[in-house]
C-alpha cells in the first residue's frame, strides 16, 4: 500500500493577500521611529490612529478611514502627553473613544470629534494616574464597557473603573515587564507574556494566578488567547533562537501541546487571531511577511494555509464589522512604512465567484454593544459578547454614551502640602519647569522678606525714638 499525504479541505485554503490601489493609502504620515515593541496603530470602522514623531512629548493622529490620499501635513493632532505616545487602543464599544499610555506614566482617554480633529486635541477626558513608571501596554475589556487594563514598567497592571475615574485593582505578580496581554472570549482570564519568560494565565478580578509556564525549550514573546478553544497561543525564540509558535493548554501550562518553528529571522512574531474563521494570522516585525493557519481542535491543531510576502511590516487589524462583506474580505491589516511616512491597507479575501452574501464565512461576530457594566463584571458577573450580523453591513450604530465621571475636587494635605494639588513631576522637561518656577518663587519670596525686614527696622526705630522721647520729657518734668 503507496502512502499518501493526507489534505485537509479548507474554505480558507486559497485566502490571500491584497494591497490597496495608492489611491487607497495614507501618505505624508510622519510615524513614529520609536522602537518600542508595540504596534502604534489601531482602527476601528471609523477612524485610523497613528503614533507620530514629535518633539516635546509624545503625539498621535486620528485620520478618518474614508478620507484616504495624501495627509496634510499640519493636519491636528492629539498631543496632551509629555513623553512618547507607546500604546494607544479604540473603545470596542465607543467608536469615537480611544485611550493612549506613554512615557510620562500616564494613561489617558480622548473623545474624538465626530468627521476627525479641526484643531489640535490636548485635553483629554480622563487623565489616569496610577503608575510609578512609564506606561507600555492597555487593553480594553472585551465584554465591558468601562474597564480599561494598562501594564507599567513598574511590573504592575491596574485595572482601571472608567464610571468613577480610579483604579479598584492592582495584579501585582510579575517580576519583570509585562509585554503582552490577552483576553479570553468573555474576559474573565486574562493571559500575560513577561520578560521574565513566563507565560501566565491569571484570574484578573482576584489577581490569583491560575497556571504559569517557564518552558526553557520555548522562551515566550506574546500570547493569545484562542476564542472558546481553551487553548492559548504564543510565539517566541527556541533553544536554539529561532522564531517558534507554541500551542498550550490553558489548564495545564506544563508543557506545550504543539511547537513548531517558523525561520531564523531575530524580528517578533505578533499573533492575530479570528475566533470567528478560527484563522491565525502571524506578521513579522521587520519583514513584513503574513502567514496564516487554520486552528482546529483535533490534531494536527496547527493547519498551515499560505504566506503573504510585503518588504514592510503590518501593524493595525480592522476589527470584523469594519470589513467589506461584498468583497469576500475576512481580515484587514494597515501596512506601516515608516522611511516613505506611508500606510498601506491590505486585505486578506476569500476568493469566491458569486457576489451574494457569504454567510459559511461571516458567521455571527462580536458586536459593538456592551454585556456588561463596570459594576457587573467586578461584582463577578462573566457574559459572552452580544453577537452581531454582517449581512445587512455595519448599518446599527451604538446609541450608548460614553461619559467622563464628574470629580469633587480632594485634598491630601500632608505638613501642610496638598499631594492632590501638588503632583509630582513625571518628566525630565516637567521636573526643569518646576524647578524654575519654585526658584522664580523662592526670589520674590525672598524680595518681600527683605521688604519686610526694612520696614521692620523703621517700625523698630520709630518705637526706640517715642520711648526716648517719652523718656526725656518724664526727666524734665
Amino acid at each position: 500500500m503507496s502512502w499518501r499525504p493526507t489534505y485537509r479541505s479548507s474554505k480558507f485554503r486559497n485566502v490571500y493577500g491584497k494591497v490597496a490601489n495608492r489611491e487607497h493609502c495614507f501618505d505624508g504620515i510622519p510615524i513614529t521611529k520609536n522602537v518600542h515593541d508595540n504596534h502604534f496603530c489601531a482602527v476601528n470602522a471609523k477612524f485610523l490612529a497613528i503614533v507620530t514623531e514629535s518633539a516635546g512629548g509624545g503625539s498621535f493622529i486620528v485620520i478618518p478611514v474614508s478620507q484616504a490620499g495624501r495627509i496634510d501635513p499640519h493636519h491636528p493632532k492629539v498631543c496632551g502627553h509629555q513623553g512618547n505616545v507607546l500604546d494607544i487602543k479604540w473603545n470596542p464599544f465607543f467608536e469615537n473613544i480611544i485611550a493612549s499610555c506613554s512615557e510620562d506614566s500616564s494613561v489617558r482617554i480622548w473623545e474624538i470629534p465626530e468627521g476627525g480633529l479641526r484643531r489640535n486635541m490636548t485635553e483629554a477626558m480622563m487623565e489616569l494616574y496610577g503608575h510609578s513608571r512609564r506606561v507600555g501596554l492597555i487593553e480594553w475589556h472585551p465584554t465591558s464597557s468601562g474597564i480599561l487594563f494598562s501594564a507599567g514598567y513598574d511590573y504592575k497592571i491596574l485595572i482601571w473603573n472608567l464610571e468613577i475615574g480610579e483604579p479598584v485593582k492592582m495584579i501585582d505578580c510579575h517580576s519583570d515587564v509585562i509585554v503582552c496581554m490577552s483576553f479570553n472570549t468573555d474576559g474573565s482570564l486574562l493571559a500575560t507574556s513577561c520578560k521574565d519568560k513566563k507565560l501566565r494565565v491569571i484570574e484578573p478580578r482576584s489577581g490569583r494566578v491560575l497556571q504559569h509556564a517557564s518552558c526553557k525549550n520555548h522562551r515566550v514573546n506574546r500570547v493569545v488567547f484562542l476564542g472558546n478553544m481553551k487553548r492559548l497561543l504564543t510565539t517566541g525564540v527556541s533553544r536554539w533562537n529561532t522564531r517558534q509558535i507554541a500551542l498550550w493548554d490553558q489548564e495545564d501550562l506544563s508543557m506545550p501541546m504543539v511547537e513548531e518553528e517558523i525561520d531564523g529571522l531575530s524580528g517578533l512574531l505578533f499573533p492575530f487571531y479570528d475566533a470567528d474563521t478560527h484563522m491565525l494570522y502571524l506578521a513579522g516585525k521587520g519583514d513584513g511577511n503574513i502567514r496564516y493557519y487554520e486552528i482546529t481542535t483535533e490534531k494536527p491543531y496547527l493547519q498551515y494555509l499560505m504566506e503573504f510576502r510585503s518588504p514592510a511590516p503590518q501593524k493595525g487589524v480592522m476589527p470584523k464589522h469594519g470589513l467589506d462583506v461584498t468583497a469576500c474580505e475576512v481580515f484587514r491589516f494597515y501596512k506601516l512604512v515608516t522611511l516613505k511616512g506611508l500606510i498601506e491597507p491590505i486585505s486578506m479575501i476569500v476568493p469566491r465567484r458569486s457576489e451574494t452574501y457569504q454567510e459559511d464565512i461571516y458567521p455571527m461576530t462580536a458586536g459593538t454593544e456592551p454585556a456588561l457594566s463596570a459594576n457587573d463584571w467586578l461584582s463577578g458577573i462573566n457574559r459572552d459578547p452580544v453577537l452581531m450580523s454582517l449581512k445587512k453591513g455595519y448599518q446599527k450604530p451604538n446609541q450608548l454614551v460614553f461619559k467622563a465621571p464628574v470629580k469633587e475636587k480632594k485634598g491630601v494635605v500632608v505638613n501642610g502640602i496638598d499631594l492632590l494639588e501638588n503632583v509630582p513631576p513625571r518628566t525630565e522637561n516637567e521636573l526643569l519647569r518646576m524647578f524654575f518656577r519654585q526658584q522664580e518663587e523662592l526670589r520674590k519670596l525672598k524680595e518681600e522678606l527683605n521688604t519686610k525686614d526694612v520696614k521692620i527696622r523703621q517700625l523698630e526705630l520709630e518705637l526706640n525714638n517715642l520711648r526716648n522721647s517719652s523718656a526725656s520729657s518724664n526727666y524734665c518734668g
